[in-house]
């Protein structure tokens, strides 16, 4: 059978549900998606010392070859990422990925960036028709000592504060030149490792340090500050400054000056995020999602077309978060492996959770659950599991010019990997 009589057939099998598969391809290929720069380098970037240890929760673990050195590897890097995953693209900046040069003046610490740091990223950006979301790097640095926006510390607090507000500056300045909204994610790893003797200052001091950064001037319908939560983290088990509760509450009470975001890594195990999603999109008019695959804590693997994924997925769509309620972008590290194919393999699983959440009948299963036939609403749920979902996934696929068989995109990884990653010591 050719591609185009399995993807009739498969159409017509779905047609019988009340689903429309060229409609389904049609919205997903205009759904953004962010690809996060840091899986290209081990979350190093270019503005400190390359052999220097990661700090604040973040950890890397592998020594796979190719690690991108310089903006110039990790751009030919993304490239090549870029071209085998289908959709809508955006691709996801930290602060500490500022480029410096003697055009701009060289280097500068954190709390001094300035737009022009970031021209180069987006005159990427521009010549692939791509936006461009950002985070403020509140990690990896000496000022941490080790607390950032929660310190006792003044001087340290101000630091950050600094920092977080010029990052509100590049951020309106991505959205304008890309004439996309840029998410702006605030995450800290403040915290202290064992049980604290104070859980209230720290956390009034983050959320006046908030609250100055989120002073700074910003087009709201341009810029979207996030605070993003964290249950814990390496050096940090006992108590992070940043929990759940206090992310959640302080992004209601600033409605229209900020939005949640959730990280599914960023949760107790036994919680997922996919019923939170319809639990604060109830509330909030947009939420942001960092996806990622925790296993056993916040260890940001590579994402899988898994359960907890497709559930994602499927709530992101019955809420109607695929028309811009719900912004998606992709959050792992593994340096494990080569780290093209750890791009590529967590985008596209995305793409095929989303694919397979569009072809879900959504508005027959809501009515059996709301009729109680709840036995009837599990027979369709387990016949959509071997529903010919490859054959739509791979009309998609040609319909966005890239490989649908992960055996045939491979090859281009392995390609580079000897061509271009294996040069790199």
């Amino acid at each position: 059978m050719s591609s185009f009589e399995a993807y009739e057939a498969a159409k017509a099998r779905y047609a019988a549900l009340g689903v429309d598969t060229d409609e389904a391809i049609r919205r997903l290929a205009g759904v953004p998606v962010a690809l996060h720069c840091w899986q290209g380098d081990d979350v190093r970037g270019f503005d400190g010392d390359p052999s220097a240890p990661l700090t604040g929760g973040i950890q890397t673990t592998g020594d796979y070859p190719g690690r991108a050195r310089t903006p110039e590897e990790l751009m030919a890097d993304l490239d090549v990422a870029l071209q085998l995953c289908p959709g809508t693209k955006k691709i996801n900046l930290h602060a500490s990925y500022a480029i410096f040069d003697e055009e701009n003046g060289g280097w500068v610490d954190r709390d001094r960036l300035e737009p022009k740091h970031f021209k180069k990223w987006v005159d990427f950006c521009k010549a692939r028709g791509l936006g461009c979301d950002f985070n403020p790097t509140f990690f990896s640095h000496p000022k941490c000592d080790p607390l950032t926006l929660s310190s006792p510390n003044a001087e340290t607090r101000r630091f950050w504060i600094d920092h977080g507000k010029a990052c509100i500056r590049i951020s309106q300045y991505l959205a304008q030149e890309l004439g996309q909204p840029c998410v702006m994610n605030i995450w800290t790893g403040d915290g202290f490792k064992d049980i604290p003797a104070d859980r209230m200052g720290p956390r009034m001091r983050y959320k006046a340090s908030i609250d100055e950064i989120l002073s700074e001037p910003y087009d709201f319908n341009l810029v979207k500050p996030c605070v993003e939560s964290k249950v814990f983290g390496i050096g940090v088990e006992a108590y992070t400054a940043g929990s759940a509760e206090f992310a959640l509450s302080y992004a209601a009470m600033n409605r229209g000056k900020c939005i949640p975001l959730m990280d599914n890594g960023h949760y107790h195990p036994t919680e997922v995020v996919s019923d939170k999603i319809p639990a604060l999109l109830a509330f909030f008019p947009e939420i942001a999602l960092h996806i990622t695959r925790g296993v056993r804590w916040d260890s940001d693997h590579v994402v899988l077309f898994d359960d907890e994924t497709k559930e994602i997925a499927k709530e992101i769509v019955r809420c109607g978060g695929l028309e811009g309620r719900v912004k998606i972008a992709l959050d792992y590290f593994d340096a494990s492996i080569n780290r093209i194919f750890a791009w590529v393999t967590g985008f596209r699983n995305v793409q095929k959770a989303l694919l397979f959440a569009l072809l879900q009948p959504m508005a027959q299963m809501q009515a059996l659950q709301d009729a109680g036939r709840f036995t009837e609403l599990m027979l369709c749920a387990e016949q959509l599991k071997t529903m010919p979902f490859p054959a739509v996934w791979e009309r998609y696929c040609a319909e966005q010019g890239v490989p649908a068989e992960d055996a045939a995109w491979f090859g281009t990884v392995q390609a580079y990997e000897r061509d271009v990653l294996s040069g790199r010591v």
